[in-house]
């Protein structure tokens, strides 16, 4: 983590404030992927993780976009209310957990609402590299979506499909068309809703592989606590209890191990652990499908276990 300072904030369809964030040293920032995040530790010490959404080649700020959520804990309501041009914020280095697969033939961006903010990036570079690619952005209405005049006056504006104020069937029924004709290399990535990638998903999927469909979270929706209690032993040798109350990283934060975490709602995969022996119960949105099979990481803010004891290291 490091300190960043606040040079500009702009109001955005109501409900969403842009933030860009410049290194208090002067010191360059370090690189990132399109589709990469940032953990923000905010004025109240809440760190929430949030989709870098400027071009990726702009070496000289991040860029973020926070949504107003009225149900929050008081991070993005703190970002929103307390924040201005000058204020410091600290923030960790970008990390990827949701970026682009280089081998597709072709990228389909699906966001909806403020899901639009990782896939606003890959479209910055998939434009940028000459890549073939569609971005479709759902909003119930266009006063609602951020980043629309934006997209409309971007370099890649001719790549846009907008659908604002359609509703739920219509727009259902144009991506259905949009999504059933794609090549067998193609790759889609889709942001927003549970609900709303959940239907992306189906879509895309009576054409491509489960594996060519990738999506971004901002909330889990799953439930860390509950079902048995089990072991969990770090490779040094200490062997904790996990009761069914407690997370992984609960009880071992008690017990002083040094562990990092973030968004303790399994999104992040600050506290992903690798698994040296036993069986985890994967309830994170951070680990791939194909990491989850091999069963050799967990996140410990979430997961749990189906085997009696995780044998587990530090990294």
């Amino acid at each position: 983590m490091f300190p960043v300072t606040v040079t500009e904030t702009v109001e955005e369809a109501g409900t969403v404030k842009i933030l860009r964030l410049v290194r208090t040293d002067g010191t360059p920032l370090d690189p990132y992927p399109a589709g990469a995040h940032i953990d923000v530790t905010g004025p109240t010490g809440i760190t929430r993780p949030y989709s870098l959404c400027g071009p990726p080649d702009d070496a000289g700020a991040y860029t973020i976009a926070v949504k107003r959520e009225e149900d929050s804990r008081g991070g993005s309501q703190a970002l929103h209310d307390k924040v201005q041009p000058g204020d410091e914020l600290t923030v960790g280095t970008p990390r990827q957990l949701f970026g682009l697969v280089p081998q597709a033939r072709e990228h389909h961006l699906v966001a909806a609402g403020i899901g639009i903010t990782p896939l606003l990036a890959m479209a910055y570079e998939l434009h940028a590299r000459g890549v073939e690619f569609r971005l479709h952005y759902v909003a119930r209405e266009r006063a609602g979506a951020a980043f629309a005049d934006l997209i409309e006056s971007s370099a890649f504006a001719d790549r846009a499909v907008f659908h604002f104020g359609r509703g739920r069937e219509a727009t259902a029924d144009r991506l259905a068309t949009e999504l059933a004709v794609l090549p067998a290399d193609a790759h889609v990535y889709t942001c927003g809703p549970q609900d709303f990638m959940d239907q992306v998903a189906a879509l895309a999927t009576r054409t491509l592989p489960e594996d060519h469909v990738h999506r971004e979270l901002f909330q889990a929706g799953t439930t860390s606590t509950g079902g048995d209690s089990f072991e969990v032993e770090l490779d040094t040798g200490e062997v904790y209890t996990v009761p069914a109350d407690k997370t992984i990283a609960e009880v071992l934060e008690a017990a002083g191990a040094p562990l990092d975490t973030s968004c303790r709602e399994g999104i992040c995969g600050t506290c992903v652990l690798r698994v040296l022996e036993g069986e985890p119960d994967h309830r994170d949105h951070c680990l791939s499908a194909k990491e989850k099979v091999a069963g050799d990481q967990i996140a410990a803010c979430v997961s749990r276990a189906k085997s009696p004891r995780l044998v587990v290291q530090l990294w």
